[in-house]
C-alpha cells in the first residue's frame, strides 16, 4: 500500500484509507466496474465517498469513465502517464453482451478524427460490442 500512497501523493490526492483500497481494488480487476460493484466489494463504505474518489480519480487522470451503453457508467484505471488525450490516450472498449462485462482494449487507440471546421473535439468514446474471449471459448 506504500507504494499507492506514494502513487497517489504524487498525483495530488492525499491517500486515505478509503482511497487506498479503492485504488487496490481496481488495480486487481481485468474489466470496468460500477459504482455498486466497487460499493458491494467493501463491507462498510459510504456511497457519496465512493462517487467523490471516482471522481477525483478522474480529475487526475487515474480513472476513466466509460459509456459502454448500458445506462451505468463504468470507471477502470489509467494506463500509467495518460492524460486521456484524443489521439494518444483514448482507446477502444469491449462490451461483452453475454457477460455483461466492460474490458478496457488499451492497446486499441481511438484515432485524432478531423472534424468540420468550426468543431472541437473534447473527449471520444468508442465502444465495441460483441462475445469477449471467455464467453465464446464456453
Amino acid at each position: 500500500m506504500n507504494n499507492i500512497a506514494q502513487f497517489l501523493n504524487a498525483k495530488g490526492i492525499r491517500p486515505t484509507a478509503m482511497r487506498l483500497l479503492i485504488f487496490k481494488h481496481m488495480t486487481e480487476s481485468k474489466v470496468a466496474k460500477t459504482l455498486n460493484d466497487i460499493e458491494r466489494a467493501f463491507t462498510q463504505v459510504d456511497r457519496t465517498t465512493l462517487y467523490r474518489t471516482l471522481k477525483t480519480f478522474e480529475e487526475k487522470n487515474i480513472a476513466h469513465q466509460i459509456d459502454d451503453g448500458t445506462g451505468t457508467a463504468k470507471y477502470a484505471l489509467c494506463e500509467k502517464g495518460c492524460n486521456c488525450k484524443l489521439g494518444k490516450d483514448l482507446h477502444l472498449h469491449f462490451h461483452c453482451n453475454k457477460c455483461g462485462e466492460t474490458i478496457c482494449l488499451k492497446e486499441f487507440k481511438i484515432p485524432l478524427i478531423n472534424l468540420p471546421e468550426g468543431y472541437l473535439a473534447e473527449n471520444a468514446n468508442l465502444v465495441i460490442k460483441g462475445v469477449c474471449e471467455t464467453c465464446n471459448l464456453q
